[in-house]
């Protein structure tokens, strides 16, 4: 079998090996700037490392940390060896950590020094796990520190394996735990070329973080500026005003964001915006959540108008529609139109296909770039499909132009600032309480989020139980993003005759008014 071809950091790092590969540039420390030479030389000798330890092909590797240039080198070197990467979302209590990299297989952690003693805390639950590397600082006992094992590793090029890389990104489930997503290569390369060129990246683009490497969409458009060659600039941890020094220091020119972090910035006085040149500026993708009308004509009033586009997608079905920067002021809610080489069709729930206009049907996807699994789970993978269609239970509807609408959620998925959050995960933290006979757990609406997350709740009989106290053994199990933001209490909760719990007539009342139901 002929050898593959080298990886893209390789043919960059080779073709432009001064052009800055990663900035790290965090107030009041020094500006770290990585050339392409040096990330590929970086990123080999990981990758030889996790190879000398045993590491192969398909082999799960945790990464774990806040945006940094260590966290950009594991992705590069999971890929150059077929490992299969999987982000772990920094902000998880030890037993939703736990559950991933037990869940996944892991065999190797690559952890911030931050999170040093949650893997040390989580170790004996996860038998099958060998080694976890602590970069950024020191090791607990047992642990590797990640400097050494780069500096002791060779940085000749790794052979590549004759294997495609995986990558597996955790999404939450609705049965309570999260479900590993899992999609072979980046996507079909066809599509990617087609879309890149549809919304007009180019090699000389700077992309900014905006928002946790870990989640899909930071994440995977940073891939795709690594694809082209791109300098990437890295924020650690997000604050508006810094955002905008950052644009402005570094002339960025692209960006992914969730409504919340450009809600933010837009929300910044004058003066402060004024301080900052953000005229560089000529990609923004909105995305993650909905971003509202009124958050649109915000950012047109701040940034140029010309560079807000709009996709909407999902970790497990990739990018599905985009909407054009020159039709957001005339299709107000639109999320666009199909992504090339993406096809979408709508289904009511007698599974017949919706051919007019504003008739609501469920979504599904048909393109190369679909997830290739559920991790442990094809069962829920294949309940989600109608032939080669996919769906992630989105109902929409396109009116007489062909632009599509989300408009309702047939699953119970909340999101809130971005993140995606699954009811029945908080509605079992909840239950564990002894004084809670009984939960329910949905999205209310929230100007600065989106969504909220609201419990109702049956006390048991005789319990004094109050709202704090709720969210007190809620923050026990539970990542801060996931805590319900407001608590109301129920004697019973409406169920249909099969026993199901009626969400719409719960959530109804907190909707009352708005055009969509997310």
């Amino acid at each position: 079998m002929p050898e593959q071809p080298p990886d893209s950091l390789t043919v960059h790092a080779r073709n432009q090996p001064d052009k800055p590969a990663v900035i790290d540039d965090r107030p009041g420390q020094a500006v770290t700037t990585w050339s392409y030479a040096e990330l590929d030389l970086r990123v080999n000798r990981l990758a030889n490392a996790m190879l000398d330890l045993g590491i192969g092909p398909r082999d799960r590797v945790v990464w774990c940390g806040q945006n940094s240039p260590d966290v950009v080198t594991m992705t590069h070197a999971a890929r150059k060896i077929a490992a299969t990467a999987v982000p772990l979302n920094y902000r998880f209590a030890p037993e939703e950590a736990a559950y991933v990299v037990d869940n996944c297989d892991a065999v190797f952690v690559w952890a911030d020094a931050e999170h040093a003693d949650l893997f040390a805390s989580i170790l004996p639950e996860c038998p099958q796990l060998k080694h976890v590397a602590i970069f950024g600082g020191e090791p607990r006992a047992g642990q590797l520190g990640g400097e050494d094992l780069i500096a002791n590793a060779p940085s000749a090029e790794p052979r590549r394996p004759d294997v495609t890389a995986q990558s597996m990104i955790y999404t939450s489930g609705t049965t309570g735990h999260p479900k590993g997503a899992v999609r072979t290569g980046s996507g079909d390369p066809e599509q990617v070329q087609a879309m890149l060129a549809f919304i007009g990246y180019r090699p000389e683009d700077v992309y900014l973080s905006t928002g946790p490497l870990y989640h899909s969409g930071p994440g995977g458009f940073m891939g795709l500026a690594y694809a082209l060659g791109q300098t990437v600039v890295l924020q650690r941890k997000y604050d508006p005003e810094d955002w905008l020094r950052l644009v402005d220091a570094h002339g960025v020119t692209s960006t992914f964001a969730a409504p919340t972090p450009i809600r933010r910035v837009c929300n910044l006085p004058a003066e402060v915006k004024a301080r900052y040149d953000t005229s560089s500026l000529r990609i923004m993708i909105a995305n993650a959540a909905p971003w509202s009308f009124a958050l649109k004509q915000a950012y047109v009033r701040d940034f140029p108008p010309e560079s807000l586009w709009e996709v909407y997608g999902s970790t497990e079905l990739g990018v599905d529609t985009i909407m054009h920067p020159a039709d957001q002021m005339r299709k107000p809610g639109s999320c666009g139109k199909p992504a090339p080489l993406v096809e979408i069709a709508l289904f009511d729930d007698d599974g017949g296909l919706v051919t007019e206009p504003s008739v609501p049907g469920e979504l599904y996807v048909r393109s190369k770039s679909v997830l290739t699994t559920y991790h442990k789970a094809h069962d829920k993978y294949e309940a989600d499909m109608r032939g080669d269609w996919h769906t992630v239970g989105d109902v929409a509807y396109f009116d007489d132009e062909g632009f599509y609408y989300i408009c309702d959620r047939k699953k119970d998925m909340i999101i809130s600032g971005g993140m995606n959050i699954y009811p029945a995960e908080i509605e079992a933290a909840l239950e564990q309480h002894d004084q809670i006979f009984d939960a329910a757990v949905f999205g209310i609406p929230s100007e600065e989020w989106g969504e909220s997350v609201h419990a109702v709740v049956v006390r048991t009989p005789g319990s004094e139980l109050d709202a704090e106290a709720v969210v007190a053994h809620a923050r026990e199990h539970l990542a801060s993003y996931k805590l319900p933001r407001t608590v109301s209490f129920m004697d019973e909760l409406p169920r249909t005759g099969s026993g199901k719990i009626l969400k719409r007539v719960l959530r109804e009342p907190f909707w009352e008014g708005h055009d969509t139901r997310v």
